[in-house]
């Protein structure tokens, strides 16, 4: 991986917990979260009067694409409404380049060696502690973790069909702003058949849309157009370094509570993370 990929997936990683912290820290996530969807889709409009049209033999891709972002966004809003970012986001992101690893075993054939297997035992090890971090009153977040793990596994899914997708497409930025348009429809159309009242107060949402919409859409746009110039699974795994800066903000902004536990866990989370990406990197 060129010095130039690495800066992009490490400005997407910060991008990314930063609106995935905006998100968290409203009242409503619901409404939040629609809002920052409606954001990427008009930055997405605005990306297609630039950017080439997706080749129509990535279309299988595209509307994967688009299934998959929609479960990403209801996983990972009910995961916010009872979790800490601190707990949600580490699982969610850490879980990703297992799931990504694990893949590449069992439908690309590939095979891993003494550094790949650390790494993913540590990031196996770090996720696990984490499920076991309580809120400050003492009760376990339990549900919180099982609805990260479960976004974790729509991520690492994403994750390959974009890549794919967006490497018969053409082009990173055009695959990506398509589907970001239609995920503009797709996750608040179903918010506002379910809940009108929380996508009517999406609509007045104007920092998670311009804000939050516009930082999710550059960071996503940003790990796509990676996908297409460096290994998918070693761009997954590095992007998840975003698990640190999401540690920094729920601390520092968020004014959650930090303990031994949870930096212990996010470290080691992160460290499988890297030797995933070094081991990757090494081997082409």
């Amino acid at each position: 991986m060129s010095l130039g990929v690495f800066l992009i997936v490490l400005l997407a990683a910060a991008l990314h917990a930063g609106w995935n912290a905006l998100v968290k820290s409203g009242a409503d996530k619901v409404s939040a979260m629609t809002a920052v969807v409606l954001g990427q889709g008009l930055f997405g409009l605005v990306a297609l009067a630039f950017a080439p049209f997706p080749a129509w033999e990535a279309w299988p891709w595209f509307l994967g694409g688009v299934a998959l972002h929609a479960g990403y966004q209801l996983f990972l809003v009910s995961a916010y409404r009872i979790g800490d970012l601190t707990q949600v986001y580490p699982i969610a992101r850490g879980v990703s380049p297992l799931l990504v690893a694990g893949a590449s075993v069992l439908f690309l054939g590939e095979h891993y060696g003494e550094v790949q297997t650390l790494g993913i035992l540590l990031i196996a090890i770090g996720i696990g502690s984490i499920s076991l971090v309580r809120r400050a009153d003492g009760i376990f977040q339990g549900k919180a973790a099982v609805l990260a793990l479960c976004t974790g596994g729509f991520i690492a899914a994403y994750s390959l069909n974009d890549g794919i997708g967006a490497r018969v497409a053409g082009t990173g930025l055009g695959f990506y702003a398509a589907l970001a348009v239609v995920e503009g429809l797709v996750f608040p159309g179903l918010v506002a058949i379910a809940a009108p009242q929380a996508f009517r107060r999406a609509l007045r949402l104007k920092r998670e849309i311009l804000i939050g919409g516009g930082a999710s859409f550059a960071a996503y746009a940003l790990v796509v157009h990676a996908f297409t110039l460096a290994p998918i699974a070693l761009v997954t795994a590095l992007r998840e370094t975003s698990i640190i800066f999401a540690l920094l903000i729920g601390v520092g902004v968020l004014h959650e509570r930090l303990s031994l536990a949870k930096v212990a866990s996010t470290v080691t989370t992160v460290l499988g993370a890297a030797l995933l990406k070094l081991s990757k990197g090494a081997g082409g």
